[in-house]
């Protein structure tokens, strides 16, 4: 339930901020200036929300993760297989809204974009040192400028929806999988139950006829 809860509440915050990613990952057209820049004015306003909010935040991150681990306990084949993946799609959420998400505010905010970049160009036998997170791995400063930093924010968002779609796909499926089987166990019970009332109603016809046989022969001898 919780799990969930915290995935369709994270599902939400990312649609609100599909018309800001839309046209820098899916248009066809060249993004306008004034797009960047009130997008940059977007991610700055969001990252300088009061402490309360990343604390409802960070807390219903906390819950969907404890709601997870609590059906893990004395897990059951149906947990194992459905709840097990969706833990491990839920931490590789968390993993992309801290390396890449919480980083890429923190540059947004701070306005340096391109930090490091003179810095390889100018040692191209450090170009290794770059990561695929766009920052140089002994600086930690980013070597991409504006537009390409927020395109990586924008791809990480669409790249956090999935994965927390994938959450609730497989909840989803342990939810039909859980329903399917309760089905057939109530028709089962009911078949056995079906069946005890016909071996019962067998029983009783048989007591029932070897009774009237006793009579008859009981009133032929009389007869006699």
């Amino acid at each position: 339930m919780f799990s969930s809860t915290a995935t369709s509440f994270f599902l939400g915050i990312l649609f609100s901020l599909f018309p800001y990613d839309y046209p820098v990952l899916w248009s066809s057209f060249p993004t306008p200036e004034p797009h960047w820049l009130t997008l940059e004015t977007h991610l700055r306003l969001l990252h300088a929300s009061p402490p309360l909010i990343p604390r409802i935040l960070h807390i219903i991150i906390f819950l969907g993760l404890m709601g997870l681990i609590i059906k893990l306990y004395k897990p059951s084949e149906s947990n194992m297989l459905f709840d097990g993946g969706s833990l491990v799609l839920y931490m590789a959420g968390i993993i992309v809204y801290i390396a890449n998400i919480v980083k890429g505010l923190r540059i947004v905010t701070v306005g340096k974009y391109g930090e490091g970049l003179d810095e390889v160009v100018q040692n191209l036998d450090r170009n290794d040192e770059v990561n695929m997170g766009a920052f140089d791995r002994e600086t930690g400063t980013s070597v991409l400028g504006r537009d390409d930093n927020l395109k990586v924010l924008a791809a990480s968002n669409t790249i956090l929806a999935l994965v927390l779609v994938g959450v609730l796909v497989l909840q989803a499926g342990q939810w039909y999988a859980e329903r399917a089987d309760e089905k057939e166990k109530r028709k089962f019970r009911e078949q056995e139950k079906e069946r005890r009332e016909e071996r019962e109603e067998k029983k009783e016809a048989a007591a029932a006829t070897g009774v009237g046989r006793k009579e008859s022969k009981r009133e032929s001898k009389k007869a006699k």
